[in-house]
């Protein structure tokens, strides 16, 4: 197990941003749909995504993974179910859950293990369930697992909005089942998301009939079957302003390539608001950040709103701001574990429910801190770049799951950090 050992420092110079994690997995996913060769470009070599390719040999694909492409294709191994997502795998990452509709709708069953527990708060499969069942599918949980079949299933119109609002995994799940089912389905409150809108022009490059990608509503036309195809990945937008929000806190200047700024508007207008500036120049972007942060109410929503996998980052820049700033949390309330591990570093950070209430302070303070999420990890190593002293960042592994080599992404902007053996 590793961690980080992080000294504060000042930023400046250019990074560039890696393909899309939460993009790349779903189509991944997605190729499950077809037996012809699909080449995916611009792939992260993360964790999770190794953790996704050992799934797709499980269901019987045969891949290759060199310079950020995949290679996948069908094994001419002979599988023994073949259709079977095992919980030693599905159990490291939620978004493996996204080989149900596949399955379902390629193999005609279909049997994946429940994601199980998060850290980050419950995030239940209900929707998922649900679309598969309106589109005529067996579903039932047995001994752990996720069990769907069905035979004659039939397109339909059904609505996608849970409590919390739209699900991206869920559209996936339905949508990529509905590209080979029989008729036309409707997904009403569809996620809007840039990663959704990839995966449905992946489909696409396949043969499937689909429109209103990057809207409430998406219609799908089931075809007979889905071919191979070539498809680059989009860059990863929480990458970036994760970047974005380390050149706030520590008061930076920094320029990022390999950036699409359509996928941040939500984002640019906090920055603005805090008082940065991010300018698009030649197809990189300028991050421009003041000496004095003001402080600013932030609230979590589906894309094209604030994303909650932000919300971590952006609290440590306002532990550092001139005043008082609230982050409402409406997609995950529970994901606030890292508030105690930032108040041990120094920061003024009270949270009531879905609330959190930051006093900023003049400075950070380095410690030891314990990272428990993917996110929660990146909002620990901003703050160590920002605080004074030495933070040692334990568990690392959780951001291995999520971004590319990122302690030699912050070296090379001139950050202070180092991996070592835990």
């Amino acid at each position: 197990m590793d961690k980080f050992i992080i000294q504060k420092s000042s930023l400046k110079g250019e990074v560039k941003i890696s393909g899309s994690k939460n993009a790349a997995l779903p189509v991944m996913a997605a190729t499950l749909l077809t037996d012809g060769q699909c080449v995916i470009k611009n792939v992260p070599d993360l964790s999770d995504i190794r953790t996704m390719v050992k799934i797709l040999e499980c269901l019987g694909k045969e891949i290759k993974f060199e310079e950020n492409t995949l290679i996948v294709k069908k094994s001419s191994k002979k599988l023994n179910p073949g259709f079977i997502a095992p919980y030693r795998l599905v159990r490291t990452m939620r978004a493996s859950f996204c080989c149900l509709g596949p399955l379902l709708a390629k193999r005609k069953k279909a049997k994946v293990a429940l994601p199980g527990g998060c850290v980050i708060g419950p995030r239940p499969v209900d929707l998922h369930l649900k679309g598969l069942s309106q589109l005529g599918a067996k579903v039932s949980i047995e001994n752990g697992y996720c069990v769907a079949g069905g035979k004659d299933l039939k397109g339909c119109h059904l609505y996608l909005g849970g409590q919390f609002g739209s699900s991206v995994l869920a559209t996936a799940n339905v949508l990529m089942a509905a590209t080979l089912i029989e008729g036309k389905t409707v997904i009403e409150h569809a996620a809007c998301e840039p990663e959704i809108e990839m995966l449905a022009l992946f489909l696409k490059s396949m043969g499937a009939d689909i429109e209103g990608e990057a809207t409430p509503l998406i219609t799908v036309r089931g075809q007979k079957s889905l071919s191979g195809t070539t498809f680059e990945v989009i860059p990863d937008r929480i990458e970036a302003a994760t970047f974005i929000a380390a050149a706030l806190a520590t008061k930076s200047s920094i320029t990022l390539t390999g950036v699409n700024l359509k996928h941040l508007t939500a984002v640019i207008d906090v920055v603005k608001m805090i008082g940065g500036q991010v300018i698009e120049t030649n197809g990189a972007c300028r991050v421009n950040v003041p000496s004095k942060l003001s402080p600013v109410n932030i609230t979590t929503f589906s894309y094209p709103g604030f994303p909650t996998d932000l919300q971590a980052q952006f609290m440590v820049a306002l532990s550092l701001a001139s005043g008082i700033s609230l982050i409402t949390e409406k997609i995950y309330p529970d994901r606030f574990m890292h508030v105690a591990e930032l108040n041990r570093m120094g920061a003024s950070i009270q949270r009531s429910g879905p609330y959190a209430i930051i006093e900023g302070k003049e400075a950070l303070f380095g410690a030891e801190v314990m990272a428990s999420d993917l996110r929660a990890s990146a909002a620990l190593v901003i703050a160590g770049l920002a605080a004074l002293g030495k933070t040692e960042v334990l568990r690392v592994y959780h951001i291995d799951r999520g971004y590319e080599k990122i302690e030699e992404k912050f070296s090379k902007l001139g950050a202070k950090i180092k991996r070592e053996k835990q």
